[in-house]
């Protein structure tokens, strides 16, 4: 996070606001220039806030604090923009967790490619009182990425992120292949 920066000018030396008494002693003024550079990056923090709080401008570090606030999963290997764009799409990301629609999207925005997802579906029913239902199937989700560099993407990273989607007894399957 923020924290001191050496050098850096406060833009309200504490020394110039003291009393004129102050302003030729030499150790007041030592004493509140020490207290100027722990305050200088306080001060430039809040005079920037709104571009701190502007996912196209905060710094990286702060980006990820700020994540943290949304409860985005983040990979810290991803590239700058793509965590800019994970996080700017963080609302429509947790309104579909857990979906196909919301784990084909979260894996477009990190992949850039094509997205299909599949799953063997788990409800079943009968129109007969009483029926025996039908022998259970295991449940899976398949995920199918096409990309136009299959090297460029790590399935064991896609596996994870789709194995926290869906439920724990749920298998994962995640193929990547070229488009």
């Amino acid at each position: 996070m923020r924290g001191v920066v050496p050098g850096l000018p406060s833009p309200f030396p504490i020394g110039l606001a003291l009393p004129a008494l102050y302003l030729d002693d030499d150790f007041t003024q030592r004493f509140t220039a020490g207290l100027d550079e722990v305050l200088a990056p306080v001060l430039l923090t809040l005079d920037c806030l709104d571009a701190y709080l502007d996912l196209s401008l905060a710094p990286p570090d702060f980006l990820d604090w700020l994540t943290g606030w949304v409860a985005v999963p983040m990979d810290e290997t991803w590239p700058t923009p793509l965590r800019r764009e994970v996080a700017r799409n963080a609302v429509e990301l947790h309104r579909w967790r857990g979906t196909a629609r919301g784990i084909a999207r979260q894996l477009q925005i990190i992949t850039g490619g094509e997205v299909e997802v599949s799953d063997s579906g788990g409800v079943s029913w009968s129109a007969t009182p009483d029926a025996t239902p039908p022998p259970a199937t295991a449940a899976e989700v398949r995920v199918r990425v096409r990309v136009a560099d299959p090297a460029r993407v790590d399935p064991a990273r896609l596996q994870e992120l789709v194995s926290t989607a869906v439920p724990a007894h749920v298998r994962t399957i995640v193929e990547v292949e070229a488009a």
